[in-house]
């Protein structure tokens, strides 16, 4: 088998590289106000037995399969299965399409770490701040711009000097700010206009108590989506980004180890950031600040912080950078993802590739930061909301084409070339695959269920 030109160094650099990918702007953003919307402690078991079946099913397929071809998604699917190429190409799509709105929201983070790094913190928490950046036709596309152009300049650097160097650097850090933010939060305490004090530690129990008042079989299933759905947001299954970086593992890398600390990084992120935000959002909003949902890290939290005075703007610049790392190594994976199909299918270089490709996600990124201002309509999309163009490119991406990729890759996988076939590379070097049973029965009749089922449910198709 041909030897990939770019390698991880290690188990250490590609565990780094992968979890950066995984740990992205859906764990510090959308993992809480799901949490906050969806019952709380419910969610969170739900999402939690999500991760160590159908997440760790699709994870393990991904990454198998990238070190058994060395080949990114078209050249792994067309190897493994020629008739099969479509599912690469569809695959190759989503971070296709996943790049053109990526650097807008990381622009968006990183506009809102300079306020508060340049002391206007309370600007940020005035009324209609969001709605007055985002529809301005000059500053969201100069920090999309800025976003993009620095994911670029780390993708054209390669694989060990640039990814892996970043994802090393900025990954314990991250883990030590979420870690830092979540502990504030739970000292926190605040009377409010009504005279009720409410503190940080009890705004934890409520993110960590199951919250079932009311709950019907349609809301269990609606919620078991919402956490199904995070679960591809947040592991990189199903947009052959882990396929990509499977392939540059080397064969006497632990596969298992490696994919339980990749599981344990993202999870505990997220269950963190949930810690960090849904007690910090209690303390000063209630429950009724639960229900901020997307706009819950651009127009809820500044207030929180504003609320908090000088400490505030300390946590605030804290969290914005964190998300800034967050966002900036799954951007990272995302153009990384794209550039090594490229490669591949036109034989050129990384050099070459990485600087085609920035002349394009420019101006995309620019096109999507301007669909708040000069390109605005809006559409209905078959789900029942409102849609710009950056939740146009989200909905196909992650709502059709994801379950779409996981459905068809498990029957690939489960009943076309069998379990067996992924088992084999997971036992190689010393690795011993000790949830083999678990895989098997996921891969062949759970999975394919789940996927249909969130894909008739997230087209509209089966509300």
């Amino acid at each position: 088998m041909k030897k990939k030109q770019s390698n991880f160094s290690g188990q250490v650099g590609f565990v780094l590289a992968a979890a950066g990918s995984a740990v992205g702007v859906g764990n510090l953003w959308r993992f809480p106000y799901l949490a906050a919307k969806d019952g709380g402690g419910l969610f969170l078991l739900i999402y939690l037995v999500l991760v160590v079946t159908i997440g760790f099913t699709l994870l393990t397929s991904d990454i198998a399969i990238g070190r058994k071809t060395k080949k990114s998604a078209i050249g792994a699917y067309t190897e493994l299965a020629p008739k099969w190429k479509f599912l690469g190409i569809l695959t190759f799509f989503v971070p296709v399409l996943i790049m053109t709105y990526y650097a807008v929201i990381g622009g968006w983070i990183t506009k809102y770490g300079v306020v508060y790094l340049t002391g206007q913190a309370s600007a940020a928490a005035q009324d209609g701040y969001f709605t007055a950046f985002i529809t301005s036709p000059v500053s969201p596309v100069v920090f999309a711009l800025l976003f993009m152009a620095v994911t670029a300049f780390i993708v054209y650097n390669g694989v060990e000097g640039g990814i892996e160097k970043v994802s090393r650097f900025m990954m314990p850090i991250l883990l030590v700010l979420v870690i830092a933010v979540a502990s504030y939060s739970l000292t926190l305490s605040h009377t409010g206009a009504d005279g009720e004090t409410r503190t940080g530690l009890q705004g934890l129990l409520y993110y960590l108590t199951p919250h079932t008042e009311g709950l019907t079989i349609h809301r269990f299933l609606q919620i078991s989506l919402d956490a199904m759905s995070q679960l591809f947001f947040s592991l990189s299954v199903s947009m052959g980004i882990m396929i990509t970086y499977g392939s540059y593992v080397k064969p006497d890398v632990d596969l298992n180890r490696s994919i339980s600390q990749i599981e344990f990084f993202d999870t505990g992120v997220a269950l963190l950031a949930g810690a960090m935000i849904v007690p910090a959002v209690y303390v000063f909003s209630g429950t009724e600040g639960m229900g901020a949902g997307p706009s819950l890290m651009f127009i809820s939290l500044p207030k929180v912080f504003d609320a908090m005075g000088f400490a505030g703007t300390v946590v605030g610049i804290l969290f914005f950078v964190s998300a800034i790392f967050a966002t900036l190594t799954s951007c990272i994976s995302v153009l990384e993802a794209i550039t090594a199909n490229c490669m591949e299918i036109f034989h050129t270089s990384r050099k070459k590739t990485v600087l085609v490709l920035s002349v394009i996600y420019l101006a995309a990124s620019a096109v999507i930061a301007l669909g708040y201002s000069v390109f605005y309509f809006e559409v209905q999309l078959p789900n029942g909301s409102a849609a710009q163009l950056l939740d146009i490119m989200d909905y196909v991406s992650n709502s059709v084409m994801m379950p779409l990729i996981s459905l068809l890759s498990t029957i690939l996988i489960g009943w076309v070339l069998k379990p067996q076939f992924i088992v084999e590379e997971m036992e190689k070097g010393s690795g011993k695959f000790t949830r083999k049973a678990l895989y098997t029965v996921i891969i062949r009749y759970v999975a394919p269920i789940v996927m249909l089922i969130l894909f008739l449910q997230s087209t509209g198709i089966l509300a």
